[in-house]
């Protein structure tokens, strides 16, 4: 089933307009969400605002929007106020500079979007795309949209386009601001990190290795719970004991991971035969 796009803009660098759809990247469907219910009627409860000051409910249709100046004091805006305070809609995003793709740091990355083709964009798009890959750029830029101004990223992925929306300078905090304590690294100590991570290294990611299994066993307590069985917790698992000493730690950390590698390689000989077997058996 092909993605539905959650809106349009246009790229614009040069002279140069590319006519683009956005697709949201992340399918939350398979969630597991609960609902708060009135346990006497089994119906799903309303949210419902409160006057403190009057101690009575207000409706939806009667509220207001309004900006905190200072504590506890509002200014008010009306619908047509609020509108000339939002940014116009240009559904433009307007490249300023192309940088390479490790010059921003993660920490920037608020949210991301796929990147289609508008119609007629095709040929611009495919060009940019490959553009942009051969110079292992992206283009930076700002772009205007359901009232507020994003700073965008535009990046190459496979053979399209990903958009990546950027926190704004204010919206970022300093790591100044936490505490990383102070300690000495001993040579000894950053040798076995370094052996560690090297003894647990890939050369890619593949995500298709992790399973949500939290969501999975939610999921079939919830069946269990419609089926009317009962739902118990399980029994506490005692702690392991802690390695306190780092050296300890580090030392125990390598030959549990050689341990593992080597019953790895001990188990493939033995899934051969099992295969064989079940050959022979047909």
């Amino acid at each position: 089933m092909s993605a539905r796009p959650m809106g349009s803009a246009t790229i614009s660098f040069g002279l140069v307009s590319v006519p683009v759809k956005l697709y949201s990247t992340a399918d939350t469907s398979s969630k597991v969400s609960f609902n708060w219910i009135s346990p006497s009627s089994g119906t799903r409860v309303r949210q419902k605002y409160w006057d403190p000051k009057e101690d009575r409910l207000v409706e939806r249709d009667e509220l207001v929007k309004g900006y905190e100046f200072a504590k506890d004091q509002y200014v008010i805006f009306n619908p047509d106020e609020l509108k000339v305070l939002e940014a116009q809609a240009t559904n433009s995003i307007d490249v300023t500079e192309f940088i390479p793709f490790e010059a921003v740091e993660r920490l920037w990355l608020s949210k991301a979007y796929f990147l289609g083709p508008d119609k007629g964009g095709d040929r611009a798009y495919r060009l940019l795309s490959a553009a942009l890959r051969k110079t292992g750029r992206a283009a930076l830029g700002r772009y205007a949209a359901r009232g507020k101004e994003y700073i965008v990223l535009v990046r190459p992925l496979e053979e399209g386009l990903l958009l990546e929306q950027l926190y704004y300078p204010a919206e970022v905090r300093s790591f100044d601001e936490v505490p990383i304590g102070e300690a000495d690294v001993k040579d000894a100590e950053l040798d076995l990190a370094v052996q560690l991570i090297e003894q647990a290294s890939a050369d890619e990611f593949k995500p298709e290795q992790f399973e949500d299994t939290v969501a999975a066993r939610v999921l079939a307590l919830i069946e269990k719970k419609i089926e009317g069985e009962e739902i118990t917790s399980a029994p506490e698992v005692e702690p392991e004991g802690k390695i306190i000493d780092l050296m300890e730690a580090l030392k125990a950390s390598l030959d549990s991971g050689s341990e593992k590698s080597g019953s790895r390689k001990s188990a493939k000989p033995a899934a051969k035969k099992s295969s064989a077997r079940k050959a022979a058996s047909k």
